[in-house]
């Protein structure tokens, strides 16, 4: 479909489901207005569809608003993840706007977006909700990095308001309000996130207690950076059950550390929670 920008900035909503046919998962339906679009459909293991989210322009700017419809049918199990890391850039006092919507119905979800970057003066609202029926299973994450560390640019001045909500059918399973601004004290306190400028929550459902020990278990194998400052390091991490959902917090001085740990933590659930191995989509090794 044609897409048209409107004064304020682009308007663009795309609408996937994913249905099971025989013994593999398709997308069953994709419409979309603007742009958000989502590549070719891959299927690189036996039941599971992977796909990958585009947004052209490339990055988010203060008027853009973007809409993200998913459903997962009975029995179907999907992937999606982005190809590059999502940029929120810098406005001059207008809105940018991000609505993602996951609904599965009994059956398998894994959002595995690679990290979003929220540039100085960026002022930001986005909201992921995700609705469960009973039988169905999620793995998910999402890394917000305030500024660019790479470039020693901090997040000093801006506003975000990054929600997160996920559901079993009426139930609120768990409710997250993350408010960020960066004039603010937070940031840079050690009772707020002590300078760290990458920020990253990790959930799966349903989860026991030995998924949590088995996430703990990977402490000592988890990479780290050599060197000091914002570039070296390594990422620091919590987990805990709540509802039967595993709940990973994890703090960094850079996305990329919180990256490595999410997909370590990924590929030992994967096999417990889901009953089958790890396959990395291709779009990781570009």
């Amino acid at each position: 479909m044609s897409a048209v920008q409107a004064p304020d900035g682009w308007q663009a909503e795309l609408r996937l489901q994913f249905a099971r046919r025989g013994a593999r998962t398709f997308l069953a339906h994709r419409e979309h207005t603007g742009p958000l679009l989502i590549q070719r459909p891959f299927h690189p293991e036996p039941a599971a569809c992977h796909a990958y989210i585009v947004h052209p322009p490339g990055g988010i700017v203060g008027g853009d608003e973007l809409r993200l419809h998913v459903a997962v049918e009975q029995g179907a199990h999907v992937l999606l993840t982005t190809p590059a890391a999502t940029k929120f850039y810098r406005s001059a006092g207008k809105v940018a706007r991000q609505t993602q919507t996951f609904a599965v119905k009994q059956g398998t979800m894994e959002w595995l977006p690679q990290e979003s970057i929220f540039y100085r003066d960026a002022i930001v609202r986005s909201s992921t909700q995700v609705r469960l029926s009973p039988g169905a299973k999620f793995i998910g994450w999402e890394i917000p990095c305030l500024g660019l560390p790479a470039r020693n640019e901090v997040f000093d001045s801006g506003d975000l308001r990054l929600h997160f909500e996920l559901w079993l059918d009426e139930s609120p399973l768990l409710i997250d309000r993350l408010r960020i601004q960066g004039a603010s004290a937070a940031r840079t306190a050690a009772w707020g996130l002590a300078g760290h400028a990458a920020i990253g929550t990790l959930l799966a459902y349903p989860a026991t207690r030995e998924s949590v020990e088995l996430v703990r278990s990977l402490s000592h194998t988890l990479p780290r950076s050599p060197g000091e400052g914002r570039e070296g390091g390594t990422a620091e991490f919590t987990a805990t059950l709540v509802d039967n959902v595993l709940v990973c917090r994890c703090v960094s001085n850079q996305a990329e550390h919180i990256r490595k740990v999410f997909i370590k933590m990924w590929q030992a659930l994967r096999p417990a929670l889901l009953n089958c191995p790890a396959v990395l989509p291709r779009i990781w090794a570009t």
